[in-house]
């Protein structure tokens, strides 16, 4: 009797940590690491694009003058005052270092003078106003950064339309004579050296030096009865410019990537129910 409750007692252990296992056989295994997701950013179609405004003073050089007439005259004096411009760019970052834009700008009215001598006492006195609007396209190279201060060179080829106003030959004795106020296209072109710095990422100021050279224009004094029609010609007309501008980009650039948790799906094991235990016997 106590041999066959032993062993009655042996197989019913046997069963449970039987079933024991199978029931932890049906668990799935643990869980894999949660995976890492890397966030593209989404790129914007204008995140290279930029505005550019400036404005300043222009030193303008000597030109050349021709003087053509019919007396025998002698240029003894001439000089142009300087001029402000004012101005604005669309442009496009290439790259890190590379970048092109488009520019136009008007530069303000200046005076010209030019001072004529005749024989035997004659004097003529010319002057009149040289205004401009310039349009360029230009390319500039960004040479690095140094604590927000980037250095950098350019070079721009376009147009000039140059316009000369109220030009006039006054003669302390009774001559007068008024110009055509004429306006021509001319090739201009641009060298740049300059540094901006960086107020924000999408925000700069440009302190830049710019020399330009802006072509000519050629105007007719038409005299009174008493004189001559007198040709001048303001040949090579050239700038030594210094400029103040502020540059905006019209989106920032796009963050670098982010990791980002994501945990997976939780799907729970199926539940299998234990065998039930075998029955005990009476005997």
């Amino acid at each position: 009797m106590l041999g066959a409750r032993l062993k009655i007692s042996m197989l019913t252990a046997i069963a449970a940590l039987t079933a024991s296992t199978a029931q932890g056989a049906d668990y799935s295994q643990p869980l894999p690491p949660p995976p890492i997701i890397v966030q593209q950013p989404q790129q914007d179609c204008c995140d290279t694009w930029y505005l550019r405004g400036f404005v300043g003073v222009g030193m303008n050089s000597a030109y050349k003058l021709d003087y053509q007439t019919q007396t025998n005259a002698t240029l003894q004096h001439q000089s142009n005052a300087d001029s402000l411009f004012v101005g604005g760019a669309v442009g496009y970052e290439w790259n890190n270092w590379l970048r092109f834009d488009v520019s136009a700008e008007y530069r303000a009215k200046s005076r010209v003078y030019a001072f004529v001598t005749y024989p035997p006492a004659g004097i003529d006195e010319y002057q009149g106003n040289l205004k401009s609007w310039v349009f360029l396209g230009n390319a500039f190279v960004d040479l690095g950064t140094w604590n927000c201060f980037t250095p950098f060179v350019g070079a721009g080829i376009g147009a000039a339309y140059n316009t000369l106003s109220d030009f006039s030959d006054v003669n302390p004795n009774g001559g007068f004579g008024f110009g055509r106020n004429p306006s021509e296209w001319h090739v201009a072109y641009a060298l740049y050296a300059g540094v901006g710095y960086n107020v924000s990422k999408s925000l700069k100021v440009d302190l830049t030096y710019r020399y330009l050279s802006y072509g000519s224009i050629t105007d007719t004094v038409d005299c009174n009865v008493t004189c001559t029609k007198d040709t001048f010609k303001f040949g090579n007309l050239s700038s030594h410019d210094l400029m103040l501008g502020l540059r905006w980009t019209c989106c920032e650039a796009p963050p670098a990537p982010r990791y980002v948790y994501q945990p997976p799906a939780y799907t729970p094991p199926p539940y299998t129910p234990p065998p039930p235990p075998p029955l005990h016997s009476r005997g």
